[in-house]
């Protein structure tokens, strides 16, 4: 399904308004019938109290106002706004509540008291909002989100905005969430995932078409469409079938990542992997590994990869392998950029370049770094996460702080702004992750649980992204579904081992489970 800004839904309204001819007082009716469905739907009558604004949003909420009244609800209705400041839709949807006879009072604030109800209905903000909330608006939320009442937000909670999740000033932390068309970014975007709740979209007369337009670039990954990606096992087939990957990674101190990244692959369906590690090393690898192979590559320091590896990394890649992975614990210095800028300019197959390798690509200037990437001869998928990705975006001059910051302010614009600046796929790891296209196409994932937030993670999505790569997946299923998959195993792991409790190697030991339940899906 797509997900929709604020503009973009503005623009979905104009259109069903002006160029169809759908009234808008006619979605503003459908769409306040579809939210008191899914109050009676979610819970029985009890009393009510609807918040109502100035604008569409609160013309929605009377418009719920009166269907919960004639389906036997006790009802209140406090507009938080003048009467003359009304919109021609919400004045409409006013004097209807009025002749019924409900109870609508117009308030500057609330007391405590006036919020006693079973259900409280948040009509107060929509999409539009554009400032944070303060003054006496701020206080009735405030007193709102203290009370145990059923929250039904409208649209998207008040305070939320509808493009990043941000929270403006302060936001109603609902229990429901009721949205019309297509879910808004913020419902995924945290805080603002947090403050939605369960989330609901209604279909309310959209035409269909704009609802799939092409020009809105973002979706939200399915578990359905998630399914059909999975690579088919064929009945006659053998180990050659399903890839070679090369894994270069795990210099000195780092050698579980490379082990991580290389298991997962396996896990994940690969039919051969090979780890390229720093010959000094060897012994320790071999005393780990088991259905992995090893390349034993030139270093320095006693294991660190040096720039003399990459022939040989080079020369096995062309010969054997259909897929790259490279940088879990690879470590970062001039050879390491040499190697990842060199493998990047000749492979001839897909790079997934993950940790270390990101990080040595952006000891580049910031117009050699894209360079580098725009002049890859097979696709590349990065898998930042947000300081990495900062590092990425970083230009001469531009605090790394800042740029964080900017990262986790709008992660889907930075996400899909690089991808398409540097020719490559990015997965932009986090809460939620994302996964943007060179042509600006953009995914928001929605698996995935706390329990995740450890070390080496990472390096097993690395190694399961790859492995679907080098089994022939596009570049785009391979990140969308990689990413899908990781969320899921790691939700299952969760599960047997607790949200503390939960390590890298326990994810990579629920893959089989994470495939499972999608070929239930699929069936």
């Amino acid at each position: 399904m797509k997900v929709a800004t604020a503009s973009e839904m503005r623009e979905i309204d104009r259109k069903t308004i002006y160029d169809i001819g759908i009234p808008g007082s006619s979605l503003m009716e459908r769409a306040g019938v579809g939210v008191a469905a899914r109050i009676v739907e979610l819970l029985p009558p009890q009393s009510v109290i609807v918040l109502a604004g100035g604008g569409n949003n609160g013309g929605d909420g009377l418009v719920v106002a009166r269907e919960l009244y004639n389906f036997g609800y006790p009802v209140e209705v406090f507009v938080l706004a003048d009467r003359d400041a009304l919109s021609s839709d919400c004045k409409l949807q006013l004097g209807i509540a009025e002749r019924l006879g409900l109870r609508v009072s117009f308030r500057e604030t609330l007391q405590e008291g006036d919020l006693d109800a079973g259900i409280v209905v948040d009509a107060l903000v929509g999409t539009g909002l554009k400032r944070d909330i303060k003054d006496n608006l701020a206080v009735v939320i405030g007193m709102l989100n203290l009370r145990d009442a059923n929250v039904v937000s409208i649209d998207v909670p008040s305070g939320i905005c509808s493009d990043t999740g941000r929270v403006m000033g302060v936001a109603v932390r609902a229990r429901w969430t009721v949205t019309f068309g297509l879910p808004k970014r913020g419902h995924f975007l945290y805080p603002g995932r947090d403050y939605t709740g369960e989330l609901f979209v209604e279909r309310i007369g959209f035409p269909e078409s704009l609802l799939n337009d092409d020009s809105i670039k973002c979706d939200v990954v399915d578990r359905t469409a998630m399914s059909i990606l999975v690579p088919e096992r064929r009945p006659d087939s053998y180990k050659g079938n399903y890839g070679h990957l090369l894994v270069v990674a795990g210099a000195r101190g780092k050698v579980g990542a490379a082990l991580m990244c290389a298991s997962a692959a396996l896990n994940t369906g690969s039919g051969l992997v090979t780890l390229a590690v720093p010959e000094p090393l060897l012994d320790v690898y071999q005393s780990r590994v088991l259905e992995e192979m090893i390349l034993p590559c030139p270093s320095r320091d006693g294991g660190e990869f040096s720039k003399e590896a990459t022939a040989r990394i080079a020369d096995f890649l062309s010969d054997k392998c259909d897929c790259l992975a490279i940088g879990p614990g690879m470590g970062v210095s001039s050879d390491t950029l040499y190697i990842v800028r060199e493998l990047l300019l000749h492979s001839k197959v897909a790079s997934i370049v993950d940790a270390d390798a990101i990080n040595s690509l952006s000891l580049l200037p910031y117009e050699e770094r894209i360079k580098v990437l725009n002049s890859a001869t097979a696709p590349v998928i990065l898998t930042p996460h947000t300081g990495e990705m900062a590092r990425l975006l970083l230009k001469a001059g531009e605090d790394f702080s800042t740029k964080c910051a900017e990262v986790d302010r709008d992660r889907i614009t930075c996400a899909s702004t690089f991808a398409m600046e540097s020719s490559s796929y990015v997965v932009l790891k986090g809460t939620p992750t994302i996964t943007a296209s060179p042509k600006g196409g953009t995914a928001i994932n929605t698996t995935g649980t706390p329990a995740m937030a450890k070390a080496g993670a990472g390096d097993v999505l690395t190694g399961i992204i790859a492995s679907l790569a080098g089994q022939g997946l596009p570049p785009l299923y391979a990140a969308r579904l990689g990413v899908y998959l990781h969320g899921i195993a790691g939700e299952a792991a969760s599960q047997k081992n607790g949200q503390h409790s939960t390590l890298a190697r326990h994810v990579i030991e629920c893959i089989g489970e994470a495939y499972s339940s999608l070929s239930d899906t699929a069936e």
